[in-house]
């Protein structure tokens, strides 16, 4: 018997995390690191789509959201945005998509109409399809994917509209070490080896939802939360893993990779941490789920990679834009979201544009403002000015940070500000 070897893991965060780059995405080897968020609507006090596009537009720098339809009133949205849209056609509507004539009628109903104006890039068919364990829906997922491509091919929309399809961490037999990783027998050679064909002949990605929450236990929270650990010893690669994250994506790598594949992206489809949860649930408040989303956030666009895929980035989905009063299932199910209905943050993860302003709903203009100046004294010297013009840009942004929860400043001796109550 092999004993697990186990080293200290110091937090990369807590070397690295204050010069990490607050870009909205970087490239490097892989896919754009891009950060995205899954807009779900199981609730019923959501705002209207075109505010929500107004706010992630002009408010935050998230630049991709992933539908999990194709509402037409929220695709008229996102229209004239910068943010690029992924849309979903559910599972219980896709195994139609075999048919080329279904196909063709679905691209011209939900697709034609906005693709000039709504950056649309990809189209999911399904959701976690092997995960439900119905057969009608498996056996079609690969040919409904053939069918949508060729459908796309007719309207010429096949090199900018890419089309993947989201999988659960479950279609792994294996999963620990990571480089062991193996799909689950049966779906390996007759689904995932076809669905692997395709992606690699469309150029497209391989999205996977690894969930470290759902995986972790009292005893690797730290491990699951990028917080300092022992790590986790790989004795086939000899590799020491300093988070759970790394560990599931590079499972499916390596499942990926026994099948003969080794150069399809992997893009995180869905991941996050709930704020709320029941009794006894380890790891479930708001300081644990900032945590999780604001080291996320910074790992997967770091450029790093995991111990497999090293120098990269993932295009990553933080799962949800919004706390869904109506999901059913436990209480964490429920409060996922990054911001609360009224767009005010449930905890703070870096999101906001630093001097992000009050939302302004469409259609309603702000009046200009006259611009003020603030000009050097003639005999000032180049470090009190540069020390100077420092001072302002931090206190501009507590500034900032304050006006959002309407906290002032009350002015002390030595010129400096304190935050009032």
């Amino acid at each position: 018997m092999t004993m697990e070897r186990k080293i200290l893991i110091p937090s990369l965060f807590e070397i690295f995390g204050l010069a990490l780059s607050l870009f909205v995405s970087i490239r490097t080897s892989g896919v754009e690191g891009s950060i995205g968020v899954n807009f779900g609507t199981v609730a019923n006090d959501l705002p209207p789509p075109r505010q929500v596009a107004h706010f992630l537009q002009e408010s935050t720098i998230i630049s991709h959201v992933r539908l999990f339809d194709s509402d037409s009133e929220m695709l008229k949205a996102f229209a004239g945005t910068d943010i690029v849209i992924t849309v979903t056609i559910p599972n219980d509507e896709f195994p139609q998509l075999t048919k080329l004539d279904y196909a063709q009628k679905w691209v011209k109903t939900n697709i034609l109409p906005h693709i000039n104006a709504t950056n649309i890039a990809r189209v999911l068919v399904g959701n976690e399809v092997l995960s439900t364990g119905n057969k009608l829906l498996i056996a079609n997922l690969v040919p409904a994917m053939h069918g949508l491509h060729n459908a796309l091919v007719r309207e010429s929309l096949n090199q900018k509209i890419k089309i993947s399809t989201p999988h659960s961490l479950g279609i792994l037999s294996n999963s620990t070490p990571p480089s062991s990783g193996t799909f689950r027998r049966g779906y390996d050679t007759y689904i995932l080896k076809p669905l692997l064909e395709f992606l690699k002949a469309t150029d497209s990605p391989f999205m996977i939802n690894p969930y470290p929450f759902f995986g972790c236990s009292e005893s690797t929270l730290d491990y699951a939360l990028f917080r300092p650990n022992l790590g986790v010893f790989d004795v086939n690669t000899e590799l020491t893993y300093g988070n759970m994250l790394d560990g599931q994506l590079d499972a499916v790598f390596s499942a990926i990779k026994r099948l003969g594949f080794i150069d399809i992206d992997i893009v995180i489809a869905e991941t996050g941490w709930p704020s709320r949860g029941d009794t006894g649930q380890v790891g479930v408040d708001v300081e644990s789920a900032a945590e999780y989303n604001r080291k996320l956030m910074q790992h997967v666009r770091s450029g790093v990679g995991t111990p497999l895929m090293r120098n990269r980035t993932f295009e990553t989905y933080i799962f949800a834009l919004f706390n869904e009063d109506l999901k059913p299932g436990p209480t964490c199910e429920r409060n996922f979201g990054l911001f609360e209905p009224n767009f005010t943050p449930v905890y703070d993860i870096g999101i906001l544009k630093p001097m992000a302003t009050e939302t302004v709903p469409p259609g309603k203009k702000q009046r200009p403002q006259k611009q003020h100046w603030c000009l050097p004294k003639h005999d000032v010297s180049d470090n009190r000015l540069q020390m100077n013009l420092d001072y302002v840009v931090v206190w501009a942004s507590i500034a900032a940070r304050f006006r959002k929860t309407g906290r002032g400043f009350t002015r002390i001796r030595s010129g400096t500000m304190h935050p009032t109550p």
